[in-house]
């Protein structure tokens, strides 16, 4: 992003549940952008929790300077979908624009709040809380009172998808915006095996929600009738430890067709997609796919769980083959042909979907919430 006038005196604050040195797509997201950042801003800080949700027992310092961004942790208290952090109006106190990323606390609060503060209030939703079907009722409820009653403090309401798009302009008519997340495509672009091979990568926490569980009934099945069959999974610790996985692997007699990676740096891992064809995931939900695109990036060819980010996703690439993973004979089969395919036609196949991400550029994306920012700055936009 060059250099605009009009923010180059004006401080931008993302507030995000969590930030570095904890790993995800939110920390990632928020990363990356604030990074595009700093040269178009007076300053830009990011205000957060003091803990990592994973390592509750460790506080992390007050303040911080990560990658030239300034870091403010403030202490809360709640769950890890709700943190309550009473110290977040002092946090924003000299911000010219406030942009939340998430709903939750910090969105509710905030905007109650807004008479007290009066700062511009940028919302990005990925993906609401409506990730799985748990307590369903009650976030119908939740989303057409209290969510409702916050949006209206938002001059912008930014979706990463079309699904988020459609269920929140129920509710923030015309300041609904949709921009595709931004995702760093070149680190591991292209980094693919040259050749199809029987090995499948996937990416991201081991959390329960990425059903990782699905992923090695897939293997034992395939690996029983063909020992080829390897898969990589590579990630960190979340509310499942590397010795939960490592047992999970040894239950089920996987020591030889499954490789666990835990927090290894982006140089390994593009490494050891140069040895894979596929990436898998059966996650039950995701905010946005970011893992997706990244592999996606790297010539790696997707199947995954037809949840609802990735049924939209696919709706509009056709490069993205779904398949349930609950259904271990049907995902077995769907892996066995996707490698009969990658077989007669390698390379028409990882092209395309390498060429399917290029929209995700981050700067694109930057360059999108640079207008939103110009919009809710200018001076006839109601505050």
């Amino acid at each position: 992003m060059s250099n605009s006038p009009t923010f180059a005196r004006q401080e931008i604050v993302h507030v995000v549940r969590q930030y570095a040195p904890g790993i995800g797509g939110l920390e990632e997201f928020v990363a990356k952008l604030a990074a595009r950042q700093r040269n178009s801003f007076g300053s830009v800080r990011v205000v957060t929790c003091n803990r990592i949700f994973s390592r509750p027992d460790e506080t992390l310092p007050s303040h911080e300077v990560i990658d030239g961004i300034q870091v403010d942790r403030l202490a809360y208290h709640g769950s890890r979908r709700y943190p309550v952090m009473p110290g977040l109006l002092r946090a924003i106190e000299t911000a010219d624009l406030v942009h939340v990323h998430g709903i939750d606390f910090a969105f509710d609060a905030l905007a109650a709040t807004r008479m007290l503060h009066r700062k511009p209030l940028v919302v990005t939703t990925h993906g609401g809380f409506f990730h799985t079907q748990s307590y369903a009722t009650l976030k119908k409820i939740w989303f057409r009172t209290l969510t409702n009653l916050s949006a209206r403090a938002y001059r912008a309401v930014v979706c990463c998808s079309e699904s988020d798009r459609a269920t929140f302009a129920q509710i923030a008519g015309d300041r609904v915006r949709l921009v595709l997340n931004g995702v760093d495509i070149e680190k591991f672009a292209g980094a693919a095996s040259p050749t199809p091979v029987k090995r499948a990568v996937t990416l991201g926490r081991f959390s329960a929600n990425k059903r990782l569980d699905l992923l090695l009934d897939l293997f034992a099945r395939l690996a029983a009738d063909d020992p080829d069959w390897k898969l990589d999974v590579f990630g960190v610790a979340f509310d499942i430890s590397p010795a939960d996985l490592e047992k999970m692997v040894t239950d089920r007699g996987l020591a030889d067709h499954v490789r666990i990676g835990v927090g290894l740096s982006t140089e390994d891992i593009r490494k050891e997609i140069g040895n894979a064809s596929y990436f898998l995931s059966a996650s039950d939900y995701e905010g946005f796919g970011l893992a997706l695109i990244e592999a996606m990036s790297a010539g790696l060819v997707p199947l995954a769980q037809p949840n609802e980010a990735y049924r939209a996703f696919a709706a509009q690439h056709n490069t993205v083959t779904l398949t349930d993973f609950a259904d271990t004979a049907s995902a077995a089969h769907d892996l066995q042909a996707l490698h009969a395919r990658m077989a007669q036609d390698h390379a028409t196949l990882r092209n395309a979907v390498m060429e399917t991400v290029q929209q995700y550029s981050w700067s694109r994306t930057a360059k999108a919430y640079q207008e939103i920012y110009r919009s809710c700055l200018a001076p006839d936009v109601a505050g």
